[in-house]
């Protein structure tokens, strides 16, 4: 958060019930799937990459692999993230992947939404703000998330 003070980017901050899944996030917060936005960490030929998506999005790691002309597509194990994500709740980092340099990658689906909304670090916090703030200070690649 202290990063968006910084850098005068507007968002909106919200607390709300414990939850551990984006969609669960999603319903504590009385918005649709669509709005809550999930960050799925994979590793990318042994590279750790941040996948940004619609809560609703299912990842093929099949159809991701081919995609980004991959050999090997895999979830990240929970020990790789808490090693990277050390700041943050296991599974509530933010979309924020430049700040851990990690390569972004956002659904096309996704970046057409006005505002974003995802977790903040926290099991208990979400952060609204919009796409094109979003874009401009994470550049993420727009590619299909399988």
């Amino acid at each position: 958060m202290s990063y968006l003070y910084y850098i005068e980017v507007p968002f909106e901050l919200q607390h709300h019930r414990t939850a551990f899944t984006a969609q669960d996030v999603a319903n504590s917060e009385h918005i649709s799937n669509k709005e809550m936005t999930k960050v799925v960490i994979v590793t990318v030929d042994g590279t750790m990459s941040m996948l940004v998506s619609h809560a609703s999005h299912r990842v093929d790691m099949l159809k991701l692999r081919d995609i980004l002309g991959a050999q090997e597509v895999r979830l990240s194990m929970e020990e790789e993230l808490s090693q990277v994500f050390s700041d943050c709740g296991v599974g509530a980092m933010p979309p924020f992947g430049r700040m851990y340099d990690l390569p972004v990658y956002v659904d096309p689906a996704l970046a057409k939404d006005e505002t974003i909304v995802f977790q903040a670090g926290t099991h208990t916090d979400t952060m609204r703000v919009k796409y094109q703030d979003f874009a401009r200070l994470v550049k993420p690649t727009i590619a299909d998330n399988g």
